[in-house]
């Protein structure tokens, strides 16, 4: 870790010159750039001290804070197989369940079907990558080809069914989680 780059960027993020951050922690402002450039190293107490008046402890600004994963590679995909109703799902985004959106892609062998999704506060989205499905939503049927999409309420039973003669593929995000 760059204890330097890690206290010079708490004290830009504070607002804060060398200078103040000096006469918080009673140092000099050649000992808090020096700090900054890592050709120092203080002692416990003056560390603490210096990041006191950054407004942390030493517990919080050692701890190693995984950042959240923003981009998702296919290797990334969580994939499910239901074979009695003929479709895979790929999570393409692990652990959304966590989010406010999730999003998969269901590919649907020949005459293959999503499960059937009860009626739930929310909305979804999709749009048919490859194919065409029937989108059964309540009593209603829509039929979308490649490049079409849908996008409703989740407040009626719904599944999609593949009616084209090979695979189709849809992105079908829910919004909350439900797959």
């Amino acid at each position: 870790m760059d204890i330097g780059d890690k206290i010079k960027s708490l004290r830009r993020k504070m607002d804060l010159t060398q200078e103040e951050l000096a006469d918080r922690s009673e140092l000099t402002k050649g000992f808090i750039s020096q700090l900054e450039r890592d050709l120092n190293s203080p002692s416990v107490d003056t560390l603490s001290n210096v990041l006191e008046a950054l407004g942390t402890n030493l517990g919080d600004f050692f701890s190693e804070e995984k950042e959240e994963q923003k981009v998702f590679k296919e290797e990334d995909f969580f994939v499910g197989t239901n074979e009695k109703l003929g479709h895979q799902m790929k999570w393409i985004v692990p652990n959304s369940v966590k989010n406010e959106m999730e999003p998969i892609i269901l590919i649907l062998d020949k005459d293959g079907e999503s499960r059937r999704y009860a009626p739930n506060e929310g909305e979804e989205f999709a749009y048919v990558l490859e194919g065409m499905v029937q989108l059964h939503y309540g009593d209603e049927e829509y039929i979308l080809k490649q490049g079409e999409t849908f996008y409703i309420f989740s407040d009626l039973e719904r599944y999609i069914k593949n009616i084209n003669d090979d695979e189709s593929k849809v992105l079908w995000i829910s919004n909350p989680p439900n797959f």
